[in-house]
C-alpha cells in the first residue's frame, strides 16, 4: 500500500467530514447540518492533525492515525449501523428520525428500524477505506528487510 492512496483516502474522509462541520445542502437537499459547536467540532481538529502528523512524518503519525480511525468506526458503527443490522427500541428509533430528521435519505426512514441517512453512509465508506488503506499501510513489509 503506497502512502500517497493513504493520503487520498484520508483526504477525502477529511473533505467529507468537513461538510459535517460547517453544513453541506444542494437546493432543498439537506446532507449533513453543521455541527462545528458539538464534539464533532473536536473530533475533526484531532482527524486534521493526526492526518497533518501522518503526511509529515508518516512513521510517527500512521498509528496514531489508524488507532484513531478504528476508534471512530466503531464510534459510528455502534451510533448508527448497530441498531440497523440489530434493531432498535422505538423510542431509539424515533429520536433517531427527529435528529436526522431534516438530512438526506437513499431509503426512507423507518419507524421499525434505523436507516442512516445518504451522509452517514458515506461517512462510514470512507472510513473504511481509509483504515483498510492505513492497516495495509502499515503492515506492508520494508523493501530493505529482507523476509
Amino acid at each position: 500500500m503506497s502512502k500517497k492512496l493513504c493520503i487520498i483516502a484520508n483526504g477525502l474522509l477529511l473533505m467529507w467530514f468537513f461538510f459535517d462541520v460547517f453544513g453541506f445542502s444542494i437546493g432543498k437537499f439537506v446532507f449533513v447540518e453543521a455541527a462545528w459547536n458539538s464534539i464533532d467540532g473536536i473530533w475533526f481538529l484531532f482527524f486534521a492533525g493526526l492526518f497533518a502528523m501522518f503526511c509529515v512524518k508518516d512513521k510517527y503519525g500512521k498509528y496514531p492515525l489508524s488507532i484513531f480511525l478504528l476508534i471512530w468506526a466503531f464510534v459510528q458503527f455502534t451510533s448508527h449501523w448497530y441498531y440497523t443490522i440489530f434493531g432498535a427500541s422505538e423510542e431509539r428509533i424515533a429520536g433517531y428520525n427527529r435528529f436526522f430528521g431534516n438530512t438526506y435519505f437513499i431509503v426512507p426512514a423507518s419507524d421499525s428500524r434505523i436507516i442512516p441517512d445518504f451522509y452517514h453512509i458515506v461517512l462510514y465508506l470512507f472510513i473504511l477505506f481509509a483504515l483498510s488503506c492505513m492497516v495495509m499501510y502499515c503492515i506492508k513489509p520494508k523493501k530493505n528487510n529482507p523476509i
